[in-house]
């Protein structure tokens, strides 16, 4: 008996010790982020990167809804959720992204980037 009280409590202990990172993570990936900047190739065909006017380099990912490929060279404004990515080795020549955005809308600034 004694045993299976102790197991609960230590069970009870882990969940109120885990829930609120949960919970940080979730509002994290729920927020809304605006970049601006010059859209870059990323590493895949269906991966694409932006440096904002502080140099912060952002992986996107965007839905086929969303024509990025169309916009290579173009200064856009995308609007983002920070999504979790895996640290992986960083290639040669490869510049490594801040942060990782799943991309909701974009509105193209120009046509050019300086």
């Amino acid at each position: 008996m004694k045993a299976k009280i102790l197991a609960a409590s230590a069970l009870g202990a882990a969940l109120l010790w885990v829930a609120p990172a949960v919970a940080q993570n979730k509002k994290a990936e729920g927020s809304t982020v605006n970049v601006t900047g010059c859209l870059a190739q990323g590493d895949k065909s269906n991966e694409y990167s932006i440096k904002d006017a502080d140099g912060k380099t952002y992986g996107l990912k965007a839905g086929s809804e969303l024509n990025l490929k169309a916009h290579l060279g173009h200064k856009l404004t995308v609007t983002g959720s920070p999504i979790e990515e895996k640290k992986g080795k960083v290639k040669a020549g490869k510049v490594e992204e801040s942060e990782h955005l799943r991309v909701s809308n974009f509105s193209v600034v120009s046509t050019t980037c300086p």
